[in-house]
């Protein structure tokens, strides 16, 4: 609330004032001081808050003249008011003198011929001219003086008779209205600047604004902190002195914006837009916005992780593998120092390996650990599906795409790491595709023209020789060195015998009801003389049957000959060897009669897509 104080030059007018106002005066505080006086009491009272003062005459041209940080609302002498005035003076004679400022006889001339009066005047410039100047009327024959306060005070002083223009009512309500007005209007526009000041001090913008000379007027506090720069060092000055490589004349010459610059300050390099300030189509300023862009990339992550990477975690560290080989052990170390670099690994081994578990504790060891890990098997999708799960898609971009469009892994993966499992089983295409997103660490959704970026650590895996793939022109050669930066050969589990045996138990332990089950050492020797082609994975489901079918709480050697030999290959009869049975003539009909629709001739051949296209391919029915 803006504070209003009546200030009165003396006890007089203060009574007067609030006989006017009837009690309508509470957002009114009252004061007394005429003059000089007057000028010590605002001082005073602006300091406790004061922000309007109400006056008349000279003490409200001293206040003004004093340069105190306060609005001055004149009490307006009116013609009546001076009327009411050279009525009472006429009684003491006909020749008047009207010893006043300015602000009190303006006008007085033409009420002269209309009175009929003998009326001389004295303006008065301070109030230590009041003395000399009412001298001078008595010299010149005035009879009587009207004047202000201080001419009242001075006349008689010196014996002579002298009225006051009083202010009457109407002048007294008039000042206080307006009082009120400019109030209500300061209330608003501290409403405005509290906003833009909260807007400026809050804003996660550094905002600067620069005037037509551009000259800085505004530097907030964001602003500060980004460029290492204090208000108080750049306010006033030119811009060019403080960000020379951010030119606004074109802006300022042609009153157009100039948004999405990236520019550098104090070697920080933000993202910045430069928008003009227009009244009445002129530009009168621009206002300048920048973010960091190292704070934008970090905002982007933490945003992207949370809306695309839930769930996208590793769950395992090197600490969850389980080896007595020395081999695995060194394999581990040099995974460590793989880790903490920003190249891609490719991990190379056999089926059931492990190539999972070892990418997902690189992930947990490396710099980027707080981030998604992401994997996706590479051979589980058909060409068109694969490449719309590696690089997303927008709605509509193909048909049974969803209509809201979806991120790929590569965005999903983003400030984390993407594990491509099975990466030799790519289509030929589709390494081009991905070549190039690794190049350009961007990313174009599938019927978007727009590029992602993105910063994604890739880990691929496979179990094929991508070298001799790409001496058959099977692999990419260019997309194989991209990849193959950081290798890791991971050995089979026939290799590492001695580590049988702790992996058996590891998983019995992990997936047993009876914590007593145990493996006997006959056991052991059982599971150490098979050569798992399966690799781990086989170790695993192996350990898993024998907590179902093996009753006694040490499993023998018997139980675990009995659940290899279930793993003898059975017999397979080639599709053409069936009477009857053309397996390619059965597809291309399912085909048909679902119009080319993949998902509706797997559900007509009673198989699943993916072994749909496998089969597809398998006899070169793509």
């Amino acid at each position: 609330m803006t504070k209003i104080t009546f200030l009165a030059p003396a006890e007089r007018l203060l009574d007067e004032a609030r006989c006017a106002l009837e009690g309508n005066d509470k957002d009114i505080d009252f004061s007394v001081g005429l003059l000089s006086e007057g000028v010590r009491v605002v001082s005073s009272l602006v300091s406790r808050g004061t922000e309007i003062v109400i006056s008349r005459g000279g003490t409200a041209s001293a206040i003004r003249d004093s340069g105190q940080d306060v609005i001055v609302v004149d009490i307006p002498v009116t013609g009546f008011d001076i009327i009411r005035a050279i009525e009472k003076a006429k009684c003491h004679g006909t020749h008047i003198a009207a010893v006043a400022f300015p602000a009190m006889i303006r006008g007085i001339e033409s009420l002269i011929s209309a009175l009929g009066i003998d009326l001389r005047l004295y303006p008065l410039e301070s109030e230590h001219e009041v003395e000399d100047q009412v001298k001078q009327a008595l010299s010149d024959g005035a009879d009587v003086v009207v004047g202000g306060y201080v001419t009242l005070l001075a006349t008689q002083k010196f014996g002579y008779p002298a009225e006051l223009i009083e202010s009457g009512r109407e002048g007294i309500i008039q000042a206080v209205a307006e009082a009120r007005r400019i109030a209500h209007a300061r209330n608003i526009e501290k409403a405005k600047a509290e906003v833009f000041r909260a807007v400026l001090d809050y804003s996660y913008d550094g905002i600067l604004s620069v005037d037509q000379t551009t000259r800085i007027s505004v530097f907030n506090p964001v602003a500060e902190r980004i460029t290492g720069l204090r208000s108080s060092e750049v306010m006033g000055r030119k811009i060019a002195d403080v960000w020379p490589t951010l030119r606004i004349q074109n802006v300022i010459a042609t009153g157009q914006e100039d948004l999405g610059q990236i520019l550098s300050i104090n070697d920080t390099d933000v993202l910045c837009n430069t928008v003009p300030i227009l009244v009445n189509e002129q530009c009168v300023g621009v206002i300048v916005t920048f973010q960091d862009v190292a704070q934008i990339q970090k905002v982007e992550a933490q945003v992207r992780q949370r809306i695309y990477a839930t769930g996208h975690v590793a769950r395992f560290t090197f600490a969850d593998i389980v080896t007595r080989n020395e081999d695995v052990r060194r394999t581990i170390e040099i995974a460590k120092d793989y880790s903490l670099a920003d190249s891609s690994i490719l991990i190379i081994g056999e089926t059931g390996c492990g190539k999972e578990l070892f990418a997902q504790s690189c992930h947990s060891y490396s710099r980027c650990k707080d981030g998604p890990f992401v994997a996706i098997n590479c051979a589980a999708l058909p060409g068109q599906i694969l490449e719309s799960e590696l690089f997303g898609y927008v709605g509509g971009a193909f048909t049974g795409a969803s209509q809201k469009g979806k991120p790929g892994v590569f965005e999903m993966a983003h400030g984390g790491t993407l594990f491509l499992d099975e990466i030799g089983e790519i289509e030929f295409t589709t390494q081009g595709k991905l070549l190039r997103v690794l190049q350009e660490k961007k990313v174009m959704r599938l019927g978007s023209d727009k590029l992602i970026p993105i910063d994604v650590r890739v880990i691929a895996a496979t179990n094929k020789n991508l070298k001799k793939l790409v001496d058959q022109n099977a692999f990419r050669a260019d997309l194989y060195y991209r990849l193959n930066v950081l290798q890791l050969r991971l050995q089979p589990l026939r290799s590492r015998k001695q580590d049988i045996g702790a992996l058996a138990e590891a998983f019995l332990q992990e997936h047993a009801t009876d914590r007593r089950k145990r493996l006997s050492p006959s056991a052991v020797n059982a599971l150490e003389s098979y050569d798992w082609p399966g690799n781990i994975r086989e170790l695993r489901n192996i350990v898993q049957r024998l907590m179902v079918s093996c009753k006694q709480q040490s499993i023998s050697a018997d139980a675990v000959k009995l659940a290899l030999a279930d793993l003898e290959e059975p017999v397979e009869y080639a599709p053409e060897t069936l009477a009857g049975y053309d397996e390619i003539a059965e597809i291309r009909n399912a085909l048909a009669k679902a119009r080319g629709k993949y998902t509706l001739a797997a559900e007509i051949l009673g198989i699943g897509r993916t072994t749909l296209w496998r089969k597809m391919r398998q006899h070169g029915l793509k």
